[in-house]
């Protein structure tokens, strides 16, 4: 054999041993922030993705081929979740898993969905996502509207008759405060005072001070991630006492919120999408096995829905049995799972389409850490009200 063909049978054996390797791993894509004001979110959702990547791989992967994910930083930022969502279409992905902030994701999965890939979305609540929604778009995770639901659930069920609210001008803020508007006409609640801010605001005095005087039963707050501490601890310096602060997730379900926030966080109800005490099959091992992941720090459901969405794409791409995208979305709207986050199903309801229709639960702040509230299926401990 001459010094040509030995190249070319060298060539050929490399060709063939790295399409065989390429055939022992599936690809799928996701986008999360790596850096940027939401990097503390999608550190939480790194941690979700390893922890399911790792234990379907240990199972076998899909049909014998390993699991691996594609992550692309958005950087935080619109555009660059853009740019994240096209290198992925441009690699070949069967669906890509869409992250956090409601106004970077619904740009993501509306080009996604003009592209035909399946966009599947595990934390982004902004109504609007699958409210109309499209047919390549699928959330997991439970809508804006629920985030206010529970906690006005627990104001009808104490019989609170007046509220006050602080909320954000972002797309989730937004989505949370109009579904709170609703409740709260449909409830008897007066909202003594509505107010909004945009991003960048640092002295909540003044509006604090008007609420302090109308002296509401609850204050309800939306605000963005960075704005909760401060927020409390305003609210606490210029005296507001209502029966019940109560924060509408984002920053205030975080461990940094107790953490940054002290004794100002004390006694603070939160929406929250999952925790470890909840009934569902492997809830406990799953908060262990995120708790390694985060080097031992306090996973938020953020982890939670991250490591339910592997789940649920390795799922569809197995039933699939193909990476192909159109069998990939037929396989999503056949989803029927049971994971340590919750039940699993998409279904189209009130507006809503491929939406899993999930509910949220609440906790408080109690003696420096979170513990659940409500409902009462989920806990026995009790509320603590301030007055």
């Amino acid at each position: 054999m001459n010094r040509k063909n030995t190249l070319c049978t060298l060539a050929l054996g490399l060709s063939l041993l790295g399409a065989a390797q390429a055939q022992t791993t599936i690809k799928i894509g996701a986008i999360t922030s790596l850096t940027g004001r939401f990097a503390e979110f999608g550190k939480q959702q790194m941690a979700g993705f390893k922890v399911a990547v790792d234990e379907i791989n240990r199972k076998g992967g899909i049909n014998g081929q390993k699991v691996e994910l594609q992550v692309e930083d958005n950087a935080s930022d619109v555009n660059k979740g853009l740019s994240a969502a096209e290198k992925l279409v441009n690699a070949g992905v069967p669906l890509v898993i869409c992250e956090y902030s409601s106004s970077l994701v619904k740009a993501q999965a509306q080009y996604l969905a003009r592209q035909k890939v399946p966009a599947l979305v595990v934390t982004s609540s902004g109504d609007d996502i699958t409210n109309p929604g499209n047919d390549y778009i699928f959330r997991l995770n439970q809508p804006a509207t629920e985030y206010a639901r529970v906690l006005f659930n627990i104001f009808r069920d104490n019989k609170f008759k007046t509220v006050a609210m602080i909320t954000g001008t972002g797309a989730f803020e937004k989505s949370v405060a109009d579904a709170a508007r609703g409740f709260a006409k449909e409830y008897g609640m007066t909202l003594v005072e509505d107010q909004s801010y945009d991003k960048g605001l640092t002295d909540f005095r003044p509006v604090l001070n008007r609420i302090k005087a109308k002296n509401p039963d609850a204050l309800f707050m939306v605000s963005y991630a960075e704005d909760s501490v401060a927020l409390m601890r305003q609210a606490r310096e210029v005296g507001v006492k209502p029966k019940l602060f109560a924060g509408g997730a984002a920053g205030f379900a975080l461990p940094d919120f107790i953490k940054d926030g002290g004794s100002a966080a004390d006694n603070v109800l939160v929406a929250t999408a999952w925790i470890k005490e909840l009934r569902y099959p492997g809830t406990q091992k799953l908060h262990v096995d995120l708790v390694k992941a985060l080097g031992g720090a306090e996973p938020s459901y953020h982890a939670a829905q991250a490591y339910a969405g592997v789940l649920v794409a390795a799922d569809a791409i197995k039933r699939a049995g193909s990476t192909d995208r159109e069998k990939v979305k037929a396989a999503l709207n056949t989803t029927n799972m049971q994971t340590a986050f919750g039940p699993i199903v998409f279904k189209d309801f009130e507006g809503f389409k491929n939406q899993n229709p999930i509910a949220m639960v609440a906790e408080q702040v109690q003696g420096g850490k979170f513990v659940p509230v409500y409902p009462k299926s989920a806990s026995p401990l009790k509320i603590k009200f301030e007055r």
